[in-house]
């Protein structure tokens, strides 16, 4: 099989203060440069990237803007502490044990991240194409909507979304405007409606201007958006949930056993 070859004029059209701190940025969520670390100094930068000291600093300008670097004129650029977060997205389908606190928010406070979430809205809704599909629902049907946003020490960090079928959130504590209860996992097995399964699709977007909102974006960095598909007995989907977080900021972490 022969692998086409790229175009002879391919090359990257970003400006150079965007590819360098690219470059930079690929490096801090790779841990090359670790939470803490110095970054080069400016007279290493414009060697290694042939650039002027003006382009440099734009480039760093960046980075900054987007919470990854801190540092001031005149002094050392550092990685900023505790920006770099891996989530599991295995703890999130934990339901609390004994009206404890949920999985991923011990984990938050393992990593010495103070974790909460902020009810945003409860509502009857068409939902997007994807999520409509997801629930088998028609062309124009509606669902119930469960919006949420999660702070991380006190920053948006990801917006949620949840979706539910009209027969099934009707006439329950889905459908109040408050936080439930032992979670959502634990009322719809109440309901005779236990999750079974669940399907992850990840996908990296250009954030909408809801999102860039919500989460606070400094820049049209892509946002790392997962749709959850949660499903009962006979396979029938229960539960839709799309989750939008900055995709410079997190990365997922999914492990798997060999049967």
């Amino acid at each position: 099989m022969t692998v086409p070859k790229a175009e002879p004029d391919a090359h990257d059209r970003r400006s150079l203060h965007e590819r360098i701190a690219a470059d930079l940025r690929d490096e801090i969520m790779s841990g090359e440069l670790r939470p803490g670390a110095n970054l080069p100094s400016t007279i290493q930068l414009r060697a290694r990237f042939e650039a002027s000291n003006a382009t440099v600093q734009k480039a760093l300008h960046l980075l900054k803007e987007e919470g990854l670097v801190v540092g001031r004129a005149g002094a050392a650029v550092t990685v900023r502490e505790h920006r770099q977060r891996t989530i599991r997205p295995a703890t999130s389908l934990a339901a609390p044990a004994d009206d404890g606190p949920y999985p991923w928010l011990t984990e938050a406070a393992r990593h010495g991240a103070d974790a909460r979430i902020t009810l945003l809205d409860v509502t009857e809704t068409r939902p997007p194409a994807e999520v409509r599909s997801a629930l088998g629902l028609p062309e124009e049907g509606a669902a119930l909507l469960r919006s949420q946003l999660v702070l991380i020490d006190d920053e948006p960090a990801e917006l949620v979304k949840s979706y539910y079928p009209l027969d099934i959130a009707r006439s329950t504590p889905l459908m109040d405007r408050r936080r439930i209860k032992g979670g959502t996992p634990a009322l719809l097995t109440e309901l005779g409606h236990p999750p079974r399964r669940s399907v992850d699709r990840v996908s990296a977007r250009v954030p909408t201007q809801e999102q860039f909102q919500a989460l606070h974006l400094p820049t049209s960095l892509p946002v790392l958006c997962t749709l959850r598909v949660v499903y009962t007995d006979g396979e029938r989907p229960v539960e839709a949930t799309a989750m939008v977080k900055a995709g410079h900021l997190y990365e997922l972490q999914y492990e798997f056993t060999s049967e």
